[in-house]
Formats: C-alpha cells, sequence, structure tokens
C-alpha cells in the first residue's frame, strides 16, 4: 500500500474535524480509521432537549474555514433547514443535532474508513506501519485521537463491572433509561453536567419522585463559567500561556479550574429548580434528595438492592444508603496511549508524573531515530490546559496538526484570539 502522509486512529469529532480540513489539501493524503461501522457521538446522553455547550461555529471546521463545504451552515443547507435554522434562533445546537451533522461529514469524506480496528503501531523501515486485521496500513505521520473512556470511582467498579447489578455509567443511560424510570429507587452520584441531565430526565419522567436522590462530591451544586472574559481561558492564546508554565504549576492550576468543564449550566440548574417547585405547589416537598459535599466510600450488593456507604466532605458524617440502581455520572479519563504504541511507547518522551511530554503543536516529543510525528488530539490536557477536550478548539488545532504535516501555512491561525493577555509583558 502507498504511504499515507497522515494516518489518524480513532475518528470521533477530533480527527473528522482534521480529516475534514485536510480534505481541500491536494498535496495531503490522510486516512483515518475507526472499528465502529459508522460515526456516533456518545449516543447514550443524546436525551431530547439537550444542548451542546458551546456555540454552533464551535463545529468541525469554520473557526479554521469559515469557507469549508462541510461547515454546519453548510450541512443546514443541504438538508434545506437554513431558513427554519434562522427563525430558530438557536446559538446551542441540540447534540442529537451535532452528531447528525458530524456523521454528515464522515459520510463525504473519502478519507475516513470505519469497521478498522487499529491493533497496534511500529517504527519501521522509515515509516509507521499501523497493523489491523485487513492488513497493514503505511504512513508517514500518525495522529492519535482516540478520546476518552468512562470513568467509574474504584468503590463502584466492581458492581459496575456486573452486568446482573444496575450500577452503569451515564454514557450508557440511553439504553438502560426505560428500567431505571420503572425502579422505586435511582442514586445519581456526580455533579457534572450528565449528571444534571440524567437527573433531570428521571425527575421528570418518573411516575413518583420518591426515592431519587443525587449526590456529589463538589460542596454545591456550583454553575460552569460562562462569562465571556471566563471563556477566554478556552482560547488557544490561553492555550500558549498554560504551555509555557512548569509542569507543577500546570498541575495545579488545572484542578482549580473545575468550574470552567465540571460545572452544569445555568438553563439545567433552573429547570431542575423549576420542576422541583412544581412539584411542591400545594404545599409539602418533593420526595427527592439532592446532597452535595457526599463521597462514595463503599458499594455492595444488598439481597437485590445496593447499599452505599457515602461520607460528608465537611461533616466528616457517614451513612449508609440502600437504592436499587446507580448511575454513576462520574466523568471520562484519556485512554492510555501505550497499549496502542506498543514498543514505540519508550521512544516517547515523558514528564515528571509518567506522562507523554506534548509540543506546542500536538505532537508527541520521540527519540531521534524516530523520523516521523505522532499527533495526539485530546490526550493534552496536562501540557495544553482545560481547553484539550473542548469542542470549541477542535477545528484550530486540526489546522495546526495539518500547517505542521504540511511544513507550511496551509490555514492561516491568528496570532492573537483573546482579550486577555495571559502573563506579564514587557
Amino acid at each position: 500500500m502507498t504511504p499515507v502522509d497522515l494516518a489518524g486512529v480513532g475518528i470521533g469529532p477530533f480527527n473528522l474535524s482534521l480529516a475534514a480540513l485536510a480534505e481541500p489539501v491536494d498535496d495531503l493524503t490522510v486516512a483515518v480509521y475507526d472499528r465502529c461501522p459508522e460515526f456516533r457521538w456518545h449516543p447514550g446522553l443524546l436525551l431530547d432537549g439537550v444542548t451542546l455547550q458551546v456555540p454552533f461555529l464551535a463545529d468541525l471546521v469554520s473557526l479554521a474555514d469559515p469557507t469549508s463545504a462541510l461547515s454546519f451552515l453548510n450541512y443546514l443547507r443541504a438538508k434545506d433547514r437554513l431558513f427554519p435554522f434562522y427563525f430558530a434562533e438557536r446559538f446551542h445546537l441540540p447534540r442529537a443535532e451535532y452528531d447528525d451533522y458530524c456523521r454528515w461529514v464522515s459520510q463525504r469524506l473519502d478519507s475516513c474508513r470505519f469497521g478498522t480496528d487499529i491493533t497496534g503501531i511500529e517504527w519501521r523501515d522509515g515509516l509507521f506501519r499501523l497493523r489491523s486485521a485487513a492488513g497493514e496500513i503505511s504512513a508517514r505521520n500518525v495522529v492519535l485521537g482516540i478520546g476518552t473512556e468512562p470513568r467509574v470511582p474504584e468503590p463502584l467498579r466492581a458492581l459496575a463491572d456486573d452486568p446482573d447489578v444496575p450500577v452503569i455509567h451515564s454514557a450508557e443511560y440511553l439504553s438502560e433509561r426505560e428500567r431505571l424510570l420503572a425502579l422505586p429507587a435511582v442514586t445519581v452520584v456526580g455533579s457534572g453536567q450528565s449528571g444534571a441531565e440524567v437527573f433531570l430526565d428521571l425527575l421528570r419522567h418518573r411516575k413518583q419522585p420518591d426515592g431519587l436522590r443525587w449526590v456529589t462530591r463538589t460542596v454545591s451544586f456550583a454553575p460552569m463559567e460562562y462569562s465571556k472574559l471566563g471563556l477566554e481561558q478556552f482560547t488557544p492564546d490561553y492555550t500558549r500561556f498554560f504551555h509555557r508554565l512548569p509542569e507543577a504549576e500546570r498541575d495545579r492550576l488545572l484542578p482549580a479550574q473545575w468550574q470552567l468543564y465540571k460545572g452544569i449550566d445555568a438553563e439545567t440548574i433552573a429547570d431542575i429548580h423549576d420542576e422541583l417547585y412544581r412539584r411542591s405547589v400545594g404545599g409539602g416537598w418533593p420526595g427527592v434528595t439532592l446532597t452535595p459535599g457526599v463521597e462514595v466510600v463503599s458499594a455492595r450488593r444488598d439481597g437485590e438492592r445496593i447499599a452505599l456507604g457515602l461520607r460528608h466532605r465537611q461533616e466528616r458524617s457517614t451513612a449508609t444508603w440502600v437504592t436499587d440502581a446507580v448511575v454513576a455520572a462520574t466523568g471520562y479519563r484519556e485512554r492510555p496511549l501505550d497499549g496502542l504504541l506498543g514498543p514505540l511507547a519508550d521512544a516517547v518522551a515523558r514528564d515528571g508524573s509518567g506522562r507523554p511530554v506534548v509540543e506546542r503543536d500536538y505532537r508527541l516529543r520521540l527519540a531521534p531515530e524516530i523520523g516521523g510525528a505522532i499527533f495526539v488530539q485530546n490526550a493534552e490536557r496536562h501540557t495544553h490546559g482545560v481547553g484539550a477536550p473542548d469542542l470549541g478548539l477542535a477545528a484550530w488545532r486540526a489546522a495546526s496538526i495539518v500547517n505542521a504535516v504540511c511544513c507550511r501555512t496551509v490555514y492561516r491561525l491568528p496570532s492573537r484570539t483573546a482579550f486577555t493577555r495571559f502573563g506579564l509583558e514587557e
């Protein structure tokens, strides 16, 4: 097989953005692979009425090339939906619409190869060799966009691994929804947007709210930072600033920024309060429990039910709650790269915590004998900050990788993107 200039592993929004921006570049050959038969984006959380938390301009291409034929606006035009979108006055898209848009893009790109599982990568004879059941694929450069995987807290892990126990991650919510609605008691664990959306959906659709509980480790059900200057921490300017900080300072800073990416949007908080208020009309309190500052410290079977050991982090008090099901809305973690890289992982430079060193242009720092480049997408939060998983930076990062592979400015990227100046200047 003739080597391609860039082979991608994983077809989520980020590698799909890269494929879309690479498509019109005549002298750049790209192929991206995914084991799934077609594009699907978080299917377990495509609830009715839920929206993206970024504006529609954060599509796959517009913030790097608003003239692209693969923009969201051109998707609407192709579907004869421009006027309905215009009158809807929507700035934030329904998640199901974003999923459909991405699938539309993937179906228009010959570079997207679904149904191909890449099982390993090695460097041999001056090329990267990607192994799959269909044979070997050769590439001069590689981009890893293998995404994240659901994170289940250790106390819940053993029960979550048992298919007979109704302890699920929120990523599976839609497939388990009817079962959860029928159970007498359900506990949602986790304070972010997914936890809020699952809790609200259960609150709205259970015949009786009694037995519905929501616990979080955070000190409150906190809103996401959504002020205009606050959002400038999701700009390339801030990414550059964060990247040049010392490793220890980056590690200290990230947890302090949790409300940038772990909070709940204000509209969802308002919807929850409105639903609770509606259920209090006529007197009395809804039979639901919302308790922040609580962590799950143990979980075990209690007959046909589940006993959760809880600890209040401020009070230092403990309790045991018995429930029929648990939904762990506890976020995602980056998939480790070493399993895919195999022996090639030894050629990757590491920081003080053993994590890959990621250069400013999103390439891994490799041993000098490796002549090609390996880029990463959404595996660099420790080096590039909170914007790594954010859809608003997808097109910028993808365009940066295209420029780096082509060794020229294919996409002109502005030198300044924020009113805020991060860091001191003379």
